[in-house]
């Protein structure tokens, strides 16, 4: 049986229909090696039209061919193909619309004071880069239940519970605790405990207060309240921290049994803030860097930063609840807190300011001295941005 067909005939395969095209066989109604009338030797009509433009058959549609016998594919396939690169074109271009909107949304809920201003005597500019991480005491975003749950009391304002002094560059990346009962000179009101700086002129006196002290320019600030703290560490689901004895203080609102386990917002805030210890104030220092190092590396690991459910938390409590400088973005915040991952990691040095003999005065009360010259061997070092002696570094 030949595959040829009839002039006129078609063939159906399925839903498919095709019409056979095949020369007119000799002593048709027109000579095979004529034209029909009308048309030229070529077989073009003289008006232009297309023979074949009202034959829904023409071709041959099994095999996907046009009336002309052109193409490979069914024409619904090639318009699918071409679709495809816009819409891929238009998810990309929502996307970037979504990231950049989101950027500059959460850069705007930064909390933004100006605290980094000139004056005469200031360092100059030092290689690296240095920031001024304070923890306050401030009851802002407490409910009246948390205040008491959490023992923070209902003190108004805002007084320093923690400083750190954090530096990265070319000679790596150092965190230093700086002791609040350091007695330093408070520029215009005497000798007095470091926290005393901040409560006689908030950030700016205080920033000055550490520039004169370790000779080292001061180019960003952040800040976190009581409140922000527990909406950060509540966000991201706890924090791992293993306590080495119980801790019982009731000034803190903790009661925490010995081993490893995961604090909430309440709990961490307890830990990093008792002085219920031997060391007290030192302690205190200890426990804040190891609560950092755990709050760095559970924010940064994939089951928070992949999870829309813990970053998108993290990230609009982190912004609302952050003091910076007015010269801060949210891109300063972000290098900060990857630089503070990096430290927890291993990839870096945390240490504390070397203590000297302690001390008391009428106004001060008992105080923290700094060594003088082994801190200022670890200030010179940040300040020329190289690697911090070993023999500087405490635990």
């Amino acid at each position: 049986m030949t595959d040829a067909w009839p002039d006129g005939w078609t063939r159906q395969e399925g839903n498919r229909v095709a019409r056979s095209r095949q020369p007119a066989p000799a002593g048709a109604e027109y000579p095979y090696d004529q034209e029909p009338p009308g048309r030229d030797p070529y077989g073009r009509d003289p008006y232009g039209r297309d023979p074949y433009a009202d034959d829904p058959y023409a071709g041959d549609q099994l095999r996907g061919t046009d009336a002309y016998g052109g193409g490979d594919a069914p024409r619904g396939r090639l318009v699918r193909r071409r679709r495809w690169p816009k819409i891929l074109a238009a998810l990309v271009v929502i996307m970037l619309v979504v990231v950049v909107g989101g950027y500059f949304y959460l850069d705007s809920r930064l909390n933004r004071e100006s605290v980094l201003t000139d004056y005469a005597g200031r360092p100059a500019d030092t290689p690296g880069t240095n920031w001024l991480v304070v923890g306050s005491d401030s009851r802002e975003g407490l409910s009246k239940q948390q205040k008491k749950d959490f023992a923070t009391g209902n003190a108004a304002g805002r007084r320093t519970d923690s400083m750190m002094l954090l530096h990265y560059g070319d000679g790596g990346t150092t965190l230093v605790s700086l002791p609040r009962d350091s007695y330093l000179p408070i520029p215009g009101k005497g000798s007095n405990k470091l926290n005393a700086a901040f409560a006689f002129g908030g950030p700016k006196l205080l920033v000055r207060t550490v520039e004169q002290a370790t000779g080292i320019r001061i180019d960003h600030y952040a800040e976190i309240g009581f409140g922000g703290f527990v909406g950060v560490v509540d966000a991201i689901g706890g924090v791992d921290i293993c306590v080495k004895s119980r801790m019982r203080d009731p000034k803190a609102g903790i009661d925490l049994k010995p081993g490893c386990q995961t604090l909430d917002g309440g709990d961490a805030l307890g830990y990093v803030r008792t002085r219920a210890s031997a060391r007290a104030d030192l302690d205190r220092i200890d426990h804040q860097r190891q609560f950092f190092g755990a709050l760095m590396k559970k924010a940064g690991s994939p089951g928070v930063f992949l999870n829309p459910f813990r970053s998108v938390p993290l990230a609009m409590n982190a912004t609302s609840n952050f003091i910076v400088d007015d010269g801060d973005h949210l891109y300063d915040l972000t290098r900060m807190m990857w630089a503070m991952r990096g430290v927890s990691g291993g990839d870096g040095v945390t240490t504390s300011v070397p203590m000297g003999a302690p001390g008391s005065s009428a106004a001060a009360g008992s105080y923290l001295t700094w060594h003088p010259t082994q801190s200022k061997r670890l200030f010179s070092a940040l300040k020329e941005d190289r690697p911090v002696p070993k023999e500087v570094i405490t635990k």
